[in-house]
């Protein structure tokens, strides 16, 4: 006699990727806060999904560093220091500098390069008003995080691409993970200005087969991920209603 099986084999896949996306989206909206425990069973029930695509999600964050494993059995959401996060954006420019630098002495493909250019324009064009409304802002981020995928395609190395995309699942250390907070000011947008003047550089020295040229850029330009860190934290109490995953961040 058959049984109902309320997660088809069929998909395991794809029901592990939304538990994975539901839990993470749980934890940096707040509504996880920091702190918390977690157990598999209340998260399957929450979710309504089975217990093995939850406990693949469970072990995911956990490699993530959002979740820290309990001797007990559990799981409860990390909290970090400025030091973590500001250690997490660093490792990210090696990273992307590494990437620059292999993409420049191998040669980067040429339609990655076009494509490139082309979000670089789409970009000049969102940047073009004095401020950026909400709207404007949602498509810099989308078109920021476009354009730093194809930067790390363009080395062709796999190996490092994979510890890239470990390190940009940390919290706030993705390209766009810090660029919200402080969205509407003139100051963040003159940022952005900055910033896109750093990828056309690096876009330029990997044509040109400017191996150093190229890391190094990309390593300063993970600066700039820094000081917004810093801004953010020293005393905007709004950033943390805009963006609550703020409050995962503890102050020393």
């Amino acid at each position: 006699m058959a049984t109902h099986n309320p997660m088809p084999d069929a998909a395991p896949e794809s029901a592990q990727v939304r538990a994975l996306l539901q839990l993470r989206e749980l934890i940096l909206s707040g509504e996880l806060p920091g702190g918390s425990r977690i157990a598999e069973l209340n998260i399957v029930e929450r979710l309504g999904v089975s217990r093995t695509p939850v406990r693949a999600a469970l072990q995911r964050l956990e490699q993530e560093g959002l979740l820290r494993a309990l001797p007990g059995g559990g799981h409860v959401v990390q909290t970090f220091t400025e030091r973590d996060i500001a250690d997490a954006i660093e490792l990210r420019g090696t990273l992307e500098g590494l990437l620059a630098r292999l993409a420049a002495e191998r040669g980067a493909p040429a339609a990655v390069l076009t494509e490139a250019r082309g979000v670089l324009e789409r970009i000049d064009a969102v940047l073009a008003a004095p401020t950026l409304d909400a709207e404007a802002f949602s498509e810099y981020v989308a078109l920021n995080s476009r354009l730093h995928e194809l930067l790390a395609e363009m080395a062709d190395s796999p190996t490092v691409e994979r510890q890239l995309e470990r390190v940009c699942a940390l919290p706030f250390a993705s390209p766009s993970g810090f660029v919200l907070a402080e969205a509407g000011s003139r100051e963040a947008r003159d940022m952005l200005v900055v910033a896109q003047d750093q990828h056309r550089q690096v876009l330029d020295a990997i044509e040109r087969r400017e191996g150093a040229r190229a890391e190094a850029i990309l390593r300063e330009h993970s600066r700039l991920a820094q000081r917004n860190l810093r801004a953010v934290l020293a005393g905007h109490t709004e950033s943390a209603v805009h963006a609550p995953a703020l409050r995962l961040i503890r102050r020393r």
